[in-house]
């Protein structure tokens, strides 16, 4: 097991230098060259030997690439062109709603998506089945940022019961100490602080989810209804196994191998396209941080975010990889 995660890690060293290539190059490819794209109608020939000089810009590429990845190494993401802070401070501001919001979707995901897709399975063929790949299919089909707004004028515009946007009432006095809502109100048993922050949470969660439940639901049916027609299902049952051992033992747990890799990657891609969820619920994490970052051509924000994302992915496969180990030790690499 050590060994095996001994080697992922060290797959990432690979991955994250040449993403760095990638993201140094992409910068100074732009038109103009990464001086006029940061100034845009301000590039003035003053202006952008300024830029240059303060950027190293005017370097060779080789000492700038030397100097980007020092800073990098040392976490330094850069600066902020349209808040003038640290990158590395701004994502540390803004992660926590978003973590909270992807953890939010991710167990309403994996919550229904799974007993949906074993049941749908249980009843191939029959409406049941045909009605969970119905639902699956309209989650597949449509856009996110579509049923967000739907979501937002049914249940928050229309029928009130929910709140429009932000993550937390403003007139509610609660206490934050690591900017997960949730926690911190159960932390200083502030339950009013936490339900509300649960109810901000309810529409762009659901919103969020829907794609990976559809997905979900689609895999866990398919996985299950081949694990079922597997020689030693059937063996097992020939033998008189009780019908919930069968299910515990041998479908379910065997069935979750495809279904794992299916949610590892579902949550990387929750992480980065909460951009148009929190956009449409103004919700302050780093998906709207980020279309800010796009409005604004805020680049060291962009080539911080693709990195940040990049090493989430990196760690999730990994996690991935472990928990394959945990659920069938048939797979683990000696």
């Amino acid at each position: 097991m050590l060994r095996t995660i001994g080697r992922r890690l060290a797959l990432l060293v690979p991955t994250l230098f040449g993403l760095s290539i990638l993201l140094f190059l992409w910068v100074r490819s732009l038109p103009g060259g990464p001086a006029t794209a940061l100034l845009g109608d301000k590039a003035t020939p003053e202006a952008v030997a300024r830029i240059n000089e303060l950027y190293g810009f005017n370097e060779p590429l080789i000492a700038q690439y030397g100097t980007y990845m020092g800073k990098l190494l040392t976490g330094d993401f850069g600066v902020s062109l349209r808040s003038g802070r640290p990158v590395l401070d701004e994502f540390a501001t803004r992660f926590p709603a978003t973590l909270e919001l992807t953890a939010f979707a991710l167990v309403f995901a994996v919550g229904v998506g799974i007993p949906l897709g074993y049941w749908a399975a249980r009843h191939v063929g029959r409406w049941q089945d045909q009605l969970s790949v119905f639902l699956s299919l309209g989650g597949i089909v449509v856009p996110v940022f579509f049923l967000a707004f739907i979501l937002k004028w049914v249940f928050a515009i229309k029928l009130g019961w929910l709140p429009t946007d932000g993550r937390q009432n403003p007139r509610i006095n609660a206490t934050h100490y690591t900017d997960f809502y949730l926690l911190d109100g159960i932390m200083t048993q502030e339950w009013d602080a936490v339900w509300d922050a649960f109810l901000h949470l309810v529409l762009p969660g659901l919103a969020l989810g829907t794609i990976p439940l559809a997905i979900i639901v689609r895999i866990t049916r398919a996985s299950v209804l081949e694990v079922m027609n597997a020689d030693y299902v059937r063996t097992a049952r020939a033998k008189g196994i009780g019908a919930d051992l069968i299910r515990n033992r041998f479908i379910l747990r065997n069935a979750m191998l495809p279904v794992t890799t299916t949610i590892g990657l579902q949550l990387g891609l929750l992480i980065s396209g909460a951009v148009l969820t929190e956009t449409v619920f103004a919700f302050n994490g780093i998906g709207r941080f980020l279309r800010d970052a796009i409005f604004y051509l805020d680049y060291p924000v962009l080539q911080g975010f693709i990195i940040f994302i990049a090493l989430i992915y990196s760690l999730i496969n990994l996690l991935v990889d472990v928990s394959y180990s945990l659920i069938d030790p048939r797979v683990r690499v000696q």
